[in-house]
């Protein structure tokens, strides 16, 4: 079975390696090829940090071959292991798993190839760089949000809210509930909080439906990720309700949530900063692959002010999020209306 699964892994690999596309640094002048292991092709979120990736570090002279490990682990291990034969510059991980891939980055690292993490945060080995959204920060911008609309309506923060996590084995909604609640506390608002499991929206939609009818008194839900707001807002109007009577806010800023804002469904999306988040990779690349050390520090990344600080995991960039609302939804700097930054990225000195 291992053997059939690496051959069908060696098919995969040379497929992804066939099509994916070349970044602007040209055969000729490029500093070598990194490798992007992504979990999955479907989200927008992560077909847009193939395009996202391969653009900022062909700012900066690096050609990039992206791989879709399919959300199975078994695959992105596979693909690291086959990469690693092909004398890559560096590897960029986005994990299907947390926990089973860190002895592959353990094997790269050992073979001498660094490795960067991109967006889900590993700490449980080191890496040689690591690029997230504040994502407790998400939480909290979310939570002054909500208290604002819930003063709107109610004329004090107060009123009843239906929190709606992702799977509860991602940080990335643990760090988002946290920043939330802690900023909630002392309110006089009852939060209710459920999990999504697997980030599936049809989850999301069972539990808002549920939820309406023993808390019809729902002033507003919050959701972990705007793909959730689509299930949840086709519920709300099944039931009759007309768009914002039950008010919605979300984070990440994908496109979907962009188009609730504009249909009314949504009042708020805190956008995670896809390509600030993929801009600081490119900004360090030269310094991972040569192995130079990361001065910790104020960087600006696509014009947000981020901090890169050193961790037991390695040095690490986490980057703040951004509200969107109604009067600047069509803005192009948010990854929601899919229209990267022009601008270079140029190599931090």
């Amino acid at each position: 079975m291992r053997k059939f699964l690496r051959l069908c892994a060696g098919a995969v690999l040379a497929a992804a390696i066939a099509v994916s596309p070349i970044s602007p640094a040209s055969a000729q002048d490029t500093k070598g090829t990194i490798y992007y292991l992504v979990p999955t092709l479907l989200d927008e979120f992560q077909t847009g940090s193939v395009s996202a990736i391969e653009k900022f570090m062909g700012d900066v002279g690096y050609e990039v071959k992206s791989l879709d490990a399919q959300n199975r682990t078994d695959l992105q291990l596979n693909q690291l292991d086959d990469v690693l034969n092909l004398d890559p510059a560096a590897l960029i991980i986005a994990a299907v798993d947390f926990d089973a891939i860190k002895p592959g980055i353990e094997k790269a690292r050992e073979a001498g190839v660094p490795v960067m993490i991109f967006d889900r945060q590993i700490t449980s080995t080191p890496s040689d760089l690591t690029s997230v959204a504040g994502t407790v920060e998400i939480g909290e911008l979310a939570a002054g949000e909500i208290k604002r609309l819930l003063e709107e309506k109610n004329g004090s923060a107060t009123g009843k809210v239906l929190q709606i996590l992702g799977d509860p084995g991602d940080p990335y909604t643990l760090d988002i509930q946290k920043g939330f609640e802690d900023t909630m506390a002392g309110t006089d608002v009852d939060i209710i909080t459920q999990a999504a499991m697997q980030w599936e929206a049809s989850n999301a939609g069972s539990i808002a439906q549920d939820q309406l009818l023993t808390n019809p008194d729902i002033d507003l839900i919050f959701v972990h990720a705007a793909h959730l707001a689509v299930a949840v807002a086709a519920v709300l109007e099944a039931q009759g309700k007309a768009p914002g009577e039950i008010m919605l806010v979300s984070s990440n800023g994908a496109p979907v949530g962009l188009d609730l804002i504009r249909k009314g469904w949504e009042q708020v999306e805190v956008e995670q900063p896809l390509y600030a988040q993929a801009a600081a990779l490119a900004m360090f690349a030269d310094k991972v692959v040569n192995g130079e050390e990361l001065t910790p520090g104020t960087y600006e990344v696509t014009g947000l002010p981020s901090t890169l600080t050193v961790e037991e995991w390695g040095p690490n960039i986490k980057i703040p999020g951004a509200v969107i609302t109604a009067d600047n939804v069509d803005d192009p700097k948010f990854w929601g209306n899919l229209q990267p930054p022009a601008e270079p990225v140029s190599p931090v000195e």
